[in-house]
């Protein structure tokens, strides 16, 4: 089978789970940002791994929503097989993808470690100014 045929259908799958998911679903549990985000082929085009991202308000909303998601496998392929024009309608399998998360924690702990540094950058350069600084009489006189 030809890489571009699988990467055609990918992008076909890709795109039809995600408008089902976020337009034909109308399950209360589903809730939050959902991007289909990745989703892999097998050769034979009898099996494809869906990687899905989910940002909710927790991680438990996540969960309830990504197991609605599973729940509706059926529903899905079937909205699929509308759309696809192969042999067989691939078996969908759902993965969460938490590359986005890690990405955000990640770039969260540099601008923490950003803000202590200008932190520590600024008071090393207030206590340099203030040693460049003259001195009036009155401190003088207190230093005596």
């Amino acid at each position: 089978m030809s890489l571009r045929r699988q990467e055609k259908i990918s992008r076909v799958i890709r795109d039809t789970v995600s408008d089902v998911i976020q337009n034909r679903l109308s399950d209360p549990r589903i809730t939050g940002l959902i991007s289909v985000t990745e989703v892999d082929i097998s050769p034979d085009l009898r099996n494809a791994i869906v990687y899905l991202s989910i940002m909710a308000e927790n991680d438990v909303a996540a969960r309830k929503t990504f197991k609605a998601i599973q729940h509706a496998t059926s529903h899905i392929r079937s909205m699929l097989g509308d759309k696809l024009t192969t042999r067989f309608l691939p078996a969908l399998t759902f993965y969460e993808d938490t590359k986005l998360k890690k990405t955000l924690e990640v770039l969260d702990v540099i601008e923490q470690a950003a803000a202590e540094y200008k932190q520590k950058d600024a008071e090393e350069m207030e206590l340099e100014s203030g040693l460049n600084t003259p001195i009036t009489d009155n401190e003088k006189n207190e230093r005596q």
